[in-house]
């Protein structure tokens, strides 16, 4: 990986036990988009991760954290995540409250179905680049 960042771009994570949505932020003008979606087996996907940190180049990387009253399974496997981030690509990695991120970009989606603007069924794979957006942008405004 070469240490070429962009100060400009940012990647945020929607992690899950079972899947892990990107995105890609840019600071200049405060939007986000989808990146991609990976699978969780038994371990992250390190490879994709890989590729995608050395595709984009981000200088700040976004993870979602639940709120404390959330499962502490899944806080304790987020913070693992955050903590593994940080020591593989020496990247500052922040995170913020992703409450209720999936529900509203399933919300999102299903409205832009309804709409006519997206004709595609909306698959959770989707959903979770979705939520990563999300994640993005309210890291953004704060």
């Amino acid at each position: 990986m070469t240490s070429e960042r962009s100060p400009d771009v940012l990647l945020a994570f929607d992690f899950g036990l079972r899947r892990i949505g990107v995105a890609s932020g840019n600071l200049r003008t405060r939007t986000a988009s989808p990146v991609t979606t990976l699978t969780v087996g038994s371990d992250v996907p390190w490879v994709e991760l890989d590729r995608t940190i050395d595709e984009w180049q981000p200088g700040q990387l976004v993870v979602g954290l639940p709120d404390s009253g959330s499962a502490s399974d899944i806080c304790e496997r987020i913070q693992e995540f955050i903590a593994a981030l940080r020591g593989r690509y020496e990247i500052p990695v922040a995170s913020v409250d992703e409450s209720y991120t999936s529900r509203a970009a399933q919300s999102d989606l299903r409205d832009a179905r309804r709409s006519g603007t997206r004709t595609r069924r909306v698959r959770k794979e989707l959903i979770d680049s979705h939520a990563a957006c999300l994640i993005a942008e309210q890291w953004m405004k704060e």
